[in-house]
Formats: C-alpha cells, sequence, structure tokens
C-alpha cells in the first residue's frame, strides 16, 4: 500500500468523521444558542437548565439520525473492505 492511499484513507476517515458528528453538533449548538437565549431575557442563571435540555436533545438527535450515521459509517467499512481485498 502506498503512502498516497493511506493519506486518502486518512482523508477519508476524517470526512466521515465529520459527516457523522454534525447532525448531533449542530443540535447542540441551536439548543445552546436558545437556552443562552432565554437566559440572558429572563436573567435565570441555573447551571442545569443549560446541561439537562442538550443532553436530552442529542439523546433525541442521535437516536432521529441513527440511520444516517449507521448509512455513512457501513458504507465507509465497505469500501474499506473492497480496497482491502483489492491488495
Amino acid at each position: 500500500m502506498e503512502t498516497t492511499e493511506v493519506i486518502e484513507i486518512g482523508k477519508e476517515a476524517i470526512f466521515v468523521l465529520l459527516k457523522c458528528s454534525l447532525p448531533l453538533m449542530l443540535v447542540a449548538l441551536l439548543v445552546g444558542l436558545v437556552i443562552s437565549l432565554f437566559q440572558a431575557l429572563t436573567q435565570i442563571q441555573e447551571m442545569t437548565l443549560s446541561f439537562v435540555p442538550k443532553i436530552i436533545a442529542i439523546f433525541l438527535a442521535a437516536i432521529l439520525f441513527m440511520p444516517y450515521m449507521t448509512r455513512i459509517l457501513t458504507d465507509f467499512g465497505q469500501q474499506l473492505g473492497q480496497r482491502i481485498a483489492g491488495l
């Protein structure tokens, strides 16, 4: 296996990681933004107010986006298997 192939596989792995984590990170960002805005408007500075809704939203988003993330990971795994078989 050539060095360029290893670098290409590493680059694809990073993109797969970004594709899989992006939906969850966007949900966490949006929920955090809404809660921060709510806290700024009401002047409620409760620490659990920011953590609990984020955890629940990320959990629900993980369930919602699980088929998408599974498809991305299985496609990447199949591509790696084909490359290994091609050696």
